[in-house]
């Protein structure tokens, strides 16, 4: 059997081969802290799981509409339309199983080999595996630590040319936890407003932030018209495992997404868009309480990785993550985190396993307890006598 050459360009999600290494040595009985994997580590919201047992139970076991239940599209297309203050209708929403098939489909209906995609780097991994998958040119523009992890606008002025036909942008972000301020995004929409291109707004971990509610570019002039939102119910809700995103994007697009999903998954899960349903229409006191404990464990994490010789954390403003410089120790990044894996028992990510400019970062995921956050950093601090000495 012979795949395809284009295979050869695809690549992963280091999270989860950290995660296999860690549970391997868990196996050969070492104790491991895990804050390498992005995923809340709260219950799903009861009410959310009662409906979805009461759509089991109603029989929404069957095939649903490729495009969604349109009761959930409707209540997607309102909650966006509040939230971003936009006007979409149901029309442009696409219920897919999680966020990636939007980047995926989204992709596969607009990228030609040789179209150039505008992404920020470091960022999600499958941004960068799906341009080069699909035979376009990736064109990373490096986040700036001293901006709090948005772009440089002048390189990314620099790098905009008549192949653009694609602009990613993640707002909270993954890995930086950075969010691109207001200011930023009007300046962007300005430079992106006449252009050729679409727009791809990440937008998953929209509602968990901390101290200034992140701003989307649709709610600029002229931008809604070439954008498409990805969000979900994985990072808000705790709903990882129940397979359940959306896009909204103009129908013209829709309708390409649409046609890619009755050709691979056919549908989205009916049960869980019961859920969803519930989920965006029912009490969000769990979101508050969830995002309340995420700052705690933020202010923690980030006051005593700083404490860590060697290391520099700036404050995240957005999502669970931590990204600390560590080019202070003298250690290579990759090499930092294999120590810190092998030795101290803490699984952390490799900022290149993010792009080329992760390089010197660490990422912490603090989806985890306080008591673990406290114990890992503990483990740390040990392990940095090794380099504090040096």
């Amino acid at each position: 059997m012979k795949l395809v050459k284009k295979m050869e360009r695809i690549g992963t999600e280091s999270a989860f081969e950290v995660l296999a290494k860690a549970q391997a040595l868990e196996k050969q009985g070492k104790s491991i802290i895990h804050l390498e994997i992005g995923a809340p580590d709260f219950p799903t919201p009861k009410h959310i799981v009662e409906a979805g047992k009461k759509a089991l139970d109603d029989g929404f076991t069957k095939y649903g509409p490729t495009a969604g239940l349109l009761e959930f599209r409707e209540a997607i297309a309102a909650h966006v339309s509040r939230t971003r203050g936009v006007k979409v209708g149901p029309d442009n929403v696409c219920v897919v199983p999680g966020g990636k098939p939007i980047m995926f489909f989204t992709m596969m209906a607009l990228l030609e080999e040789g179209d150039e995609v505008i992404y920020p780097d470091p960022s999600f991994p499958i941004y960068e595996s799906l341009i080069s998958f699909l035979g376009a040119t990736p064109k990373p523009v490096p986040l700036v630590e001293g901006r709090g992890f948005s772009f440089d606008l002048n390189v990314l002025k620099d790098q905009l040319s008549s192949k653009t036909k694609l602009v990613i942008l993640n707002s909270p972000a993954n890995p930086t936890g950075g969010v691109i301020s207001k200011e930023d995004l009007k300046q962007i929409a300005g430079m992106l407003r006449d252009r050729d291109l679409t727009i791809l707004s990440d937008e998953i971990y929209s509602r968990i932030y901390y101290e200034v509610e992140p701003s989307s570019i649709t709610s600029f002039e002229g931008i809604i018209d070439k954008t498409i939102i990805l969000d979900g119910f994985s990072k808000t809700y705790s709903m990882t495992g129940w397979r359940l995103g959306f896009g909204v994007m103009p129908t013209k697009l829709a309708d390409a997404v649409n046609l890619l999903m009755v050709n691979s998954n056919s549908c989205t899960a009916t049960f869980t868009q019961k859920a969803g349903l519930a989920a965006l229409l029912g009490p969000q006191d769990d979101v508050t309480t969830m995002v309340n404990e995420f700052r705690k464990r933020r202010d923690v994490i980030v006051r005593s990785l700083n404490e860590v010789p060697g290391f520099r954390c700036t404050s995240p403003a957005g999502a669970f993550y931590a990204f600390p410089n560590v080019t202070g120790t003298g250690i290579p990044s990759k090499d930092l985190a294999d120590l810190l894996l092998n030795e101290a028992g803490v699984a952390c990510l490799n900022g290149t396993a993010f792009g080329k400019h992760g390089d010197g970062y660490l990422r912490f995921s603090y989806a985890n307890s306080l008591s673990n956050i406290e114990e890992a950093i503990r483990r740390i601090k040990m392990a940095s006598k090794r380099w504090a000495k040096s």
